[in-house]
């Protein structure tokens, strides 16, 4: 009975444990020091079979939403997009790491790339700036 109590309690402590890290939020808001920063490159989208899937900051991945991967900059990092060719912008938040094609500095979500491309262009030229 006493190694069943303890069982238990250890069981309890384990799954209240995997809740907490499971619930791990990405920050609000963009860092103050990046703040201003930009790049220039190229960017796409995620292809469908990423839907749902975990991003690497943990978040579920959702094609309607406007989220980006990026190599290097900070999960919750606020990023404006702007298309080099049209000037249309979108802000999207940082919760992926990517992308990992030669000459790519930012992937989106398809709902993020149509505000500022036609999505049956794929690729297009793209200024990222950090924003407050």
């Amino acid at each position: 009975m006493l190694i069943t109590v303890k069982l238990l309690k250890g069981l309890e402590v384990l799954v209240a444990s995997a809740l907490i890290s499971g619930c791990a939020s990405v920050p609000a808001k963009s860092p103050a020091e990046l703040v201003g920063y930009e790049e220039t490159g190229k960017t796409s989208f995620y292809a469908m079979k990423y839907q749902f899937r975990k991003t690497a900051s943990g978040e579920r991945f959702n094609q309607l939403s406007r989220t980006a991967a990026h190599k290097k900059l900070p999960f919750g990092t606020k990023v404006r997009v702007t298309n080099r060719r049209s000037g249309k912008s979108v802000i999207v938040k940082i919760n992926d790491r990517g992308p990992f094609v030669k000459g790519r500095i930012i992937d989106l979500t398809r709902h993020a790339f149509s505000k500022i491309a036609d999505t049956s262009i794929g690729v297009i030229g793209v200024e990222i700036e950090v924003v407050k």
